[in-house]
């Protein structure tokens, strides 16, 4: 797969899908407008839960809209119907990767993705829906490596509402680049 869809669907995968994957979902949907499908699981959720409240209360700080939401399991279905399935760290990656081995091409962290979305933007370079992942593929292979924890977004689940606030700023600053190259306005 080289692709994605022209209205990308994205599934964001953390731990127990009350905190950084439901803020990484509604951010997307209010910074995508429209032009993406943002969904989000945990590897380890149970279902049915409310978000954290300093997830909500972040979302409402930041203009995104936190209502109706409840956790869910990640399952191999989410996983292989998702264009982008954009994870909280490396542990999650690799347990979707396990669910569909077919994805390790289309799954990375959400960091990560952001950082190769700013290089592909960065460098200029032309890109279609089904040339995206190849492209990215490229230039991730002539960037410098980065120490791995820069991936990883921190659980902000025992920390304070400034906690929270820093992990939903990080997921905007890589949700920006990564935006700018699936779903441009």
């Amino acid at each position: 797969m080289g692709g994605v869809a022209a209205t990308p669907k994205l599934l964001f995968v953390c731990y127990a899908n009350l905190c950084r994957s439901p803020m990484a979902e509604r951010l997307a949907q209010a910074l995508g407008a429209g032009r993406v499908e943002a969904a989000s699981a945990g590897t380890h959720a149970r279902p049915g839960l409310p978000m954290h409240a300093f997830a909500e209360a972040t979302l409402y700080e930041l203009g995104a809209d936190p209502t109706g939401f409840v956790s869910r399991p990640v399952t191999s279905t989410l996983v292989a119907e998702a264009d982008l399935v954009l994870t909280a760290d490396r542990r999650q990656r690799s347990v979707c990767v396990e669910l569909v081995p077919a994805a390790v091409r289309r799954t990375f962290t959400i960091r990560q993705f952001g950082r190769l979305a700013a290089a592909v933007l960065d460098a200029g370079l032309e890109v279609s829906p089904d040339s995206l992942l190849r492209t990215v593929a490229a230039v991730r292979a002539d960037l410098p490596p980065v120490p791995g924890e820069e991936d990883d977004l921190a659980d902000p689940v025992l920390g304070t509402k400034e906690d929270f606030l820093a992990c939903a700023r990080q997921i905007m600053q890589a949700l920006e680049p990564t935006l700018a190259l699936i779903a441009p306005p």
